[in-house]
């Protein structure tokens, strides 16, 4: 039973995750750059 509830919650905790980077993608925040384009290099859209 403890392991089914720590896989639970462990996916709960990745979901978050996934549901934050898309988040950030949708508000034009990048994985590579962090949004900063004035200190990126020119990699920003």
């Amino acid at each position: 039973m403890g392991t089914v509830i720590t896989g639970v919650v462990f996916l709960g905790v990745i979901a978050l995750v996934i549901r934050s980077m898309v988040r950030d993608k949708k508000n034009g925040k990048s994985l590579q750059c962090g949004g900063d384009c004035k200190n990126c290099g020119g990699h920003c859209s």
